[in-house]
């Protein structure tokens, strides 16, 4: 197949391309912003022609939640217009596309991990525009697989792992919210979940995708420093309320994975073991 991998400079993108040479009986065309502008339709029709494209991994997004409170113009344009553009594109020729999405499309109200039948309910404009991606996408193209992950990280980019790491080595404390609760998830996870998908057949419908378990910003942070061996670093737990940020984060954004798991018979790694290879690369 010849596959199209957009947002390859990001956390996710970066993964995708080491996995490739795992899998080299595909062809891969790998670009960002300077091979191919995604909110150009135009440029997408003309190049998903010339190239023959059979799937899209549409890794692009507009990720900087707080941000994305003041430039809802850009964000809707990144997160929902080019997804449906990409979609179009494809459905035009048959083929199938997968679309990342977030934990953000619901408003974290929940208290058991959320399945992808749950109604949706986003409280920022990342939230909303990611879904209305969603929506598009799958409007406009039949074999879409949507994606939804959270708390990504990777040896790639800018991201809480790195940053946490970072902050520990340069301050003697830190307060970190301990009553947001999630699940990191390890891009390169997410990548090999991808593939498997790609190897057995893109089953269109959306999926969620995370590393197993439970924990607190508070708690991925000492998990962080203990790995890391930062000892001469103090965190504190915050409350939401101390640390105000433009953009609404859910409280409780856990995932459940069965769906994926079961579909793609894959296998997800526990988030401290990933944590622990992600460091080790790091290092």
């Amino acid at each position: 197949m010849n596959i199209l991998i957009t947002g390859c400079n990001g956390q996710l993108g970066n993964e995708m391309q080491l996995l490739e040479k795992v899998h080299p009986e595909h062809n891969y065309f790998n670009t960002d912003v300077a091979e191919l502008d995604i909110t150009n339709q135009e440029a997408i029709e003309a190049f998903v022609t010339e190239h023959e494209i059979d799937g899209i991994v549409n890794c692009a997004a507009y990720t900087a939640v707080d941000k994305a409170e003041e430039n809802q113009e850009l964000c809707r344009l990144l997160n929902a217009v080019a997804p449906g553009y990409l979609a179009e594109a494809m459905g035009k020729r048959g083929g199938w596309f997968v679309q990342i999405s977030t934990d953000y499309v619901f408003d974290g109200t929940n208290h058991t991990p959320y399945v992808e039948t749950d109604a949706t309910c986003p409280d920022s404009v990342y939230g909303s525009t990611k879904l209305a991606g969603e929506q598009m996408a799958q409007k406009c193209c039949k074999r879409t697989m949507i994606i939804r992950t959270a708390w990504l990280y990777s040896t790639f980019g800018n991201n809480f792992v790195k940053t946490m790491i970072r902050l520990g080595k340069e301050k003697p404390e830190l307060g970190v919210i301990f009553d947001q609760i999630g699940t990191p998830t390890y891009a390169r996870d997410l990548a090999v979940a991808i593939f498997a998908a790609i190897e057995k057949g893109i089953r269109p419908g959306v999926y969620h995708f995370s590393n197993e378990g439970v924990i607190s910003w508070f708690d991925f942070t000492k998990a962080i420093h203990r790995i890391a061996g930062i000892t001469t670093c103090h965190v504190k737990p915050l409350h939401t309320a101390e640390y105000p940020t433009p953009a609404h984060r859910p409280h409780y954004s856990v995932l459940d994975k069965t769906k994926i798991k079961q579909t793609y018979d894959i296998e997800i790694p526990y988030w401290e073991e990933s944590l622990a290879e992600c460091i080790a690369l790091l290092k």
